[in-house]
C-alpha cells in the first residue's frame, strides 16, 4: 500500500509543497515573532495569526510591485 502511494506523481510534488508551507511558518515564527501568542483565547490567536499572515503577504506583494512612484501612476 505505502509503496503504491510512493510511486504516484502527487507523492513527488507533496514534499516541495510542504517545504514551501514550512518556510512560511518558519518566517512567521522567526522574523515576525509569532513564536508566542500575545492575545488570549482562540479568537485572539486567530486575529494575531491573520495579522501576521497579512503582513507577510503584503511584504510579498511589495516585492512584486515595480519600483518608483511613477510605476503606480502609469
Amino acid at each position: 500500500m505505502a509503496r503504491d502511494i510512493a510511486k504516484t506523481d502527487a507523492y513527488v510534488v507533496s514534499p516541495r509543497e510542504r517545504k514551501k508551507v514550512q518556510m512560511l511558518f518558519a518566517h512567521l515564527k522567526r522574523i515576525l515573532k509569532l513564536d508566542r501568542l500575545r492575545l488570549r483565547g482562540p479568537c485572539g490567536a486567530l486575529d494575531e495569526f491573520l495579522h501576521a499572515a497579512t503582513a507577510q503577504n503584503l511584504g510579498k506583494m511589495a516585492k512584486l510591485m515595480p519600483f518608483g512612484p511613477r510605476a503606480l501612476v502609469a
